[in-house]
């Protein structure tokens, strides 16, 4: 059989690329929230970013799932990876600067890990991940600066921040238990996904915002790359990765987003940097990275 053809570009660039348009999420959701709703950016970022997927399965010729009971999943997977969290993100960043949204971001293993120790899942927690679990969650006490009262940091920022990192580990594990092996792609499951969330965000945006009196265009242009770069662009990334590299390697551009989030912050937004902010994401993404690592297979 013939080979199958290999990308054009290199998938150490395409990781590179992935890395700093996430990285730049937190910005972007920052200058977004200045002209619109929370609300209102995260139902653009939803729009723009589904339109890119629904591109590609058309260049694809895929279709979208059709199964009423696997579309009921989708809506939940929808809901806790999409609609919550961006939301989620999006509120939290008026009140807290980007580089610590995108640190929060960070403990997405750690929740993981904790909820996989509460639903007894078949993964049983080892003590290097028990210590990983421990390690992370002390790191983002030295991020917040506990022994000062959060720093001056808003406490309910962080602590949505900190939940849409959260909700993300819960809809991974729903996505884990009810989806497997539902012989549909991973982008037609991502499309249907996204596309459900759109709705809940139209829903959900209606019921809770008004219409704007205007239209700011620097943070509506933010919203268009957040949603068509941040999260439709990036997705067709991240699935040509893992296809090429494997998962391990793939989902590793989580270690490096909270570093240009806040690189990002720092340089172009203004914002403060004080000595815990970097030790503490250090601290996290160690404790983070030994979480998810694997035992030695057994010799037979």
């Amino acid at each position: 059989a013939a080979a199958a053809p290999r990308p054009s570009v290199d998938w150490r660039i395409r990781f590179a690329v992935l890395s700093l348009i996430w990285g730049f999420s937190f910005l972007l959701i920052k200058v977004g929230t200045e002209g619109y709703a929370p609300l209102q950016v995260t139902l653009g970022r939803m729009v723009f970013g589904t339109a890119v997927l629904m591109a590609a399965l058309a260049f694809k010729r895929e279709r979208l799932p059709r199964t009423p009971r696997l579309w009921a999943h989708l809506s939940v997977s929808a809901f806790f990876l999409n609609a919550l969290p961006f939301s989620l993100f999006a509120y939290a960043e008026q009140t807290i600067p980007s580089s610590l949204a995108g640190i929060c971001n960070a403990t997405t293993p750690l929740w993981g890990m904790a909820l996989s120790v509460v639903a007894l899942s078949e993964d049983r927690p080892t003590r290097r991940k028990v210590a990983g679990l421990g390690i992370g969650f002390a790191g983002v006490l030295v991020v917040l600066g506990a022994w000062q009262g959060f720093s001056g940091h808003d406490p309910a920022g962080v602590l949505m921040a900190l939940g849409a990192s959260a909700s993300y580990a819960i809809g991974w594990l729903y996505v884990r238990r009810n989806m497997a092996a539902t012989g549909h792609s991973n982008l037609a499951l991502s499309g249907g996904q996204l596309l459900l969330g759109t709705v809940q965000l139209v829903i959900a945006t209606a019921a809770f915002t008004s219409v704007p009196h205007s239209y700011p265009m620097v943070p509506l242009l933010a919203i268009f790359a957040l949603g068509a770069l941040g999260t439709g662009v990036a997705f067709l990334l991240q699935y040509g990765i893992v296809a090429e590299v494997g998962p391990t390697t793939g989902t590793m551009v989580t270690y490096f987003v909270p570093l240009i989030a806040t690189v990002a912050g720092v340089a172009l937004l203004g914002e403060a940097l004080h000595w815990n902010t970097p030790v503490g994401a250090a601290i996290i993404l160690a404790g983070a990275a030994l979480t998810q690592l694997k035992g030695r297979a057994r010799r037979t």
